[in-house]
């Protein structure tokens, strides 16, 4: 994968938290970070295609605007990783998938428009996967925090 170079860094550290609300935000970064808008669109297109910037999106809250949100957690066999992980991300409303180092080795975040919506989808995963063991933690308390990577 080609390295950034201070540039591309520059860009990102510019639209992690602030990107711009205009009718053409790649125009502003550019004129704020002294480029052309042709350059921070070429590069941005470059830093997504080598997957330094994953999305470029809005976080929204899911509660606000009428919307349940959860974590789960489930037991997937190394056999059946693969299935699950796909079978999942093939619902829009989920929002991460990660594999973490425990007996529950899968968690996902799981936005819907209620929680009956949300038990429906992870009784579909678990008949299309066989994974049995899918806990559903439902947030109770929300709190935001700026995750920013200065890069």
């Amino acid at each position: 994968m080609p390295g950034i170079d201070e540039i591309d860094k520059r860009i990102i550290n510019s639209i992690q938290s602030s990107f711009p609300i205009v009718s053409r935000p790649y125009k502003k970064i550019a004129t704020d970070l002294d480029l052309s808008e042709d350059e921070v669109i070429r590069r941005i297109r470059h830093l997504k295609d080598n997957g330094y910037i994953r999305r470029i999106g809005g976080n929204f809250g899911p509660g606000k605007l009428g919307f349940c949100s959860t974590l789960c957690a489930a037991v997937v066999p190394d056999d059946k990783l693969e299935l699950f992980t796909e079978t999942v991300n093939e619902y829009s409303g989920v929002t991460h998938n990660y594999m973490r180092e425990h007996e529950y080795n899968i968690w996902f975040t799981f936005i819907a428009p209620s929680s009956e919506d949300i038990e429906k989808s992870l009784e579909e995963i678990s008949k299309k996967t066989g994974v049995k063991n899918i806990l559903n933690l439902p947030a109770t308390d929300i709190f935001k925090i700026s995750a920013q990577f200065k890069v």
